[in-house]
């Protein structure tokens, strides 16, 4: 059976590869792994039928066959684990890039979160812009971090892997920030990540969507 993936009828991102269905389809594009795409309203994604497949009512989820799957990085890490391209062959190079795929997830995403949640659903609190600095101080924090870490290499830990397909997925929010300007080689190690075939074939799926108008508008 053909794997189906769920992604937003209409992106609030527009279709500018932040949703999160896009880390999925890179990940599908990166293995070769064909798949189809249910897309889905917001009001949709809070009834019965998409609740069994998501608890939390979010997308994108993925089914194939009797397996339904949600959050973004366990289906990542399953495909990776299913299909050859995005683990190493190595046990300890492949448990390096699962805990770099955990750092995307759990310790840089946060707080590249919480800015974009403080600079577009709180800008009208009194406390804005006091908060606003102290929350940038949290990012540039990771990011030097990460930029020390990463040092001169193409990707975190030898070849290209899903630990790098997660980690450049974070770091696009940031893109227009201004905040990578600082880091010469996250800038480098993003236009790489944006470069790969794989990756353009996500992007221009997930726009190719958000660029045809609804019936009825």
């Amino acid at each position: 059976m053909t794997i189906t993936i769920t992604a937003f009828e209409r992106s609030p991102d527009g279709g500018r590869g932040l949703a999160r269905d896009t880390r999925v389809r890179w990940a599908l594009e990166e293995v070769g792994q064909p798949y189809q795409v249910r897309l889905v309203s917001f009001r949709a994604m809070k009834e019965p039928a998409h609740l069994a497949l998501h608890p939390f009512g979010q997308i994108p989820t993925y089914e194939d066959g009797d397996l339904a799957l949600f959050e973004t990085g366990s289906i990542v890490l399953h495909i990776a684990e299913r299909y050859a391209g995005l683990l190493p062959d190595d046990a300890n190079a492949r448990a390096r890039a699962i805990t770099w795929m955990f750092a995307a997830l759990n310790t840089v995403e946060p707080p590249i979160l919480e800015l974009a949640n403080a600079a577009l659903l709180e800008a009208d609190k009194p406390w804005h812009d006091e908060r606003m600095p102290l929350v940038e101080d949290r990012v540039r924090d990771r990011l030097k971090q990460l930029s020390a870490r990463l040092g001169g290499a193409d990707w975190l830990d030898g070849a290209f892997s899903a630990a790098d397909l997660l980690m450049v997925s974070v770091l696009l929010r940031l893109k227009s920030s201004g905040l990578l300007d600082a880091f010469p080689n996250l800038l480098a190690y993003l236009a790489r990540g944006e470069a790969r075939p794989a990756y353009r074939r996500a992007f221009a799926a997930q726009l190719a969507i958000n660029a045809v108008k609804p019936t009825g508008d």
